[in-house]
């Protein structure tokens, strides 16, 4: 009974750890016990808006657009300031837009002397290649008397080689004006012109052909040497000049300087080979 009561008899193994009971096959086994909740307030987080769009206040109509405007299938218009400013494009001051329809060739021709800015100005974007041509061509048949050596020369021969002489120098005009017009408008256009090739051609073919008119039909009678017909060559160099100054001007958008200079290969060249005869 001692050993009993002293506890001899029972099981003296050390007692064995309790391990969770293992479900039977084709059962889930149970959770394991979750891990004690900690109590600490955690600071509530606000909900993130769709598509990443900001959080708004105050009018919901205004929400209700932004929200609208990111959607796929809506655009939102929106502007991007330039510091440096809007670009505007460079102008000496005249106006780009030509002035008015084109004039026919009578009034072209009398507005060349008579209104010549506001032809000049009218006319800026306006091709003149037939009067141009035409004129010119009727001033070259007509210039080679107007010197004497080439005059005497042209009577002289006969018909069978006048005709071809006369034709080919009239030719010779047109070329060279095409040439010197060319180089008139290249060079207004290296000093900061804006205007088209074919007006500024064809009008400075116009005015050489018209300004030397006067000195021309003098020196058909008089002949070229004539010191009244050197006198007016001068007087008519002198208005091309302030013709080709005014055309460039007008055409080309530039001051009266810079116009002046464009022009002055092409009154250099008429100096030398028109008005004062030596061709």
């Amino acid at each position: 009974m001692a050993g009993f009561r002293n506890g001899r008899g029972r099981d003296n193994r050390p007692p064995q750890q309790h391990r969770p009971q293992q479900a039977p096959y084709g059962y889930n086994a149970a959770p394991p016990p979750y891990p004690q909740q900690q109590w600490q307030q955690q600071p509530q987080q606000q909900p993130q808006q769709p598509y990443g769009e900001p959080e708004y206040f105050g009018d919901p109509q205004h929400h209700q657009n932004a929200v609208a405007a990111n959607n796929p299938g809506h655009t939102q218009m929106f502007s991007v300031d330039d510091p440096y400013g809007r670009p505007e494009t460079y102008h000496s001051g005249a106006p780009a837009a030509p002035a008015g329809p084109r004039l026919p060739w009578k009034a072209l021709l009398s507005g060349i002397v008579l209104r010549p800015a506001d032809t000049f100005l009218r006319m800026r974007d306006h091709a003149v290649w037939g009067p141009a041509l035409v004129v010119t061509f009727l001033y070259g048949l007509l210039a080679i008397f107007g010197f004497d050596q080439a005059r005497e020369e042209a009577i002289n021969a006969t018909l069978s080689t006048a005709i071809p002489y006369v034709l080919m120098t009239a030719l010779g005009f047109v070329l060279g004006g095409l040439i010197l017009g060319a180089v008139t408008h290249t060079l207004a256009r290296q000093l900061g012109g804006d205007g088209s090739w074919q007006p500024t051609v064809g009008l400075s073919m116009l005015i050489m052909s018209v300004t030397d008119a006067p000195r021309l039909v003098l020196a058909l009678f008089l002949g070229g040497e004539n010191g009244l017909v050197q006198v007016v060559g001068w007087l008519t160099w002198l208005a091309a000049g302030a013709l080709f100054t005014a055309m460039v001007s007008r055409s080309h958008d530039l001051p009266w300087p810079k116009a002046l200079g464009a022009s002055a290969i092409q009154l250099v060249a008429l100096l030398s080979l028109i008005k004062l005869g030596t061709l």
